[in-house]
């Protein structure tokens, strides 16, 4: 049954690239020395029973109140389960994760998410109750959403609360310097650093190398064998989500936005903003208005 939840081809979904389950009676199905691939990253939070997992060579026993992250690419094998197993499950893609992450989280996230060996909290009742209830609200929007502009924002805002929220229970924890990343993850970390800082400004893939010494060409092999997504890819992303920021929350003008992320003339920033999103950046501020004018005053 694991094994089916972590590796749900992620594509035809309500919400793509997010998948949340509140299992109220774990089944086992997979057998004990069956080992699987995780094809996504996982988040598992225990309600009740006991539940044995092996990813890679660590092995973790989980009990109630317990938190385990599943980094993408880790073999996982089922061991053992005890008692009525009740489990609250969020998996997702890295893709997914890219392009929903609010700036100041993407570094945070990525930082739990590649940790070695699989990141295992006991949770305090209240930290518990707090998760518990955003798996509920993700796992709410994501049951009843039918694509529209209002269910993908609210999505959006669920899923940056639940990275927001593990942040700081890691933080606290201090499993960060328990962390022992490859160089191809620090690297890849470092320019994802880098990026949420600069990104605004500098738009080339030549620019991010050189600030970390590297070619091109192995700094974009390097992040996209961590992350599967390309240096150029990432560098969209990060420009876009910073733009519909400024779209949705300041009263810039349209040009002086654009400016502002160095384009040359207003076509070329409107033309990239409409290739990625389909929208022009006005209709993209107008929808963004529309959603939030509850009625007209006159």
């Amino acid at each position: 049954m694991m094994k089916d939840l972590i590796n749900i081809e992620m594509k035809n979904l309500p919400i793509s690239g997010l998948d949340v389950h509140i299992i109220k009676k774990y089944i086992v199905k997979t057998a004990a020395d069956d080992s699987f691939l995780a094809n996504n990253y996982s988040i598992i939070l225990i309600k009740s029973g006991q539940f044995k997992i092996r990813l890679s060579d660590f092995t973790q026993e989980l009990l109630p109140h317990d938190l385990l992250v599943i980094p993408k690419n880790s073999f996982c094998t089922i061991m053992e389960v005890k008692g009525r197993l009740q489990l609250l499950l969020l998996s997702f893609t890295s893709a997914f994760a890219f392009e929903n992450c609010l700036k100041k989280e993407l570094v945070d996230s990525f930082n739990f998410l590649l940790g070695k060996p699989s990141s295992k909290i006991a949770l305090g009742n209240k930290d518990f109750l707090v998760l518990s209830l955003i798996y509920k609200l993700i796992c709410f929007v994501n049951k009843d959403a039918l694509g529209n502009e209002q269910d993908v924002e609210l999505q959006r805002i669920s899923f940056n609360l639940f990275l927001y929220e593990l942040k700081f229970i890691f933080n606290r924890s201090d499993l960060q310097t328990q962390n022992s990343f490859t160089r191809q993850e620090g690297l890849t970390i470092k320019f994802l650093t880098i990026l949420t800082i600069h990104c605004k400004k500098q738009h080339s893939a030549k620019f991010y190398a050189g600030v970390l010494f590297v070619t091109r060409g192995y700094l974009n092999r390097t992040v996209k064998q961590i992350t599967g997504k390309t240096v150029k890819s990432l560098i969209d992303v990060a420009i876009i989500n910073e733009i519909k920021n400024l779209l949705e929350n300041s009263q810039s003008s349209i040009a002086i936005i654009g400016q502002d992320f160095e384009f040359s003339n207003l076509a070329n920033f409107s033309a990239f903003f409409r290739k990625h999103t389909s929208l022009s950046p006005s209709e993209y501020r107008q929808k963004t208005v529309g959603r939030f004018k509850t009625s007209d005053f006159r």
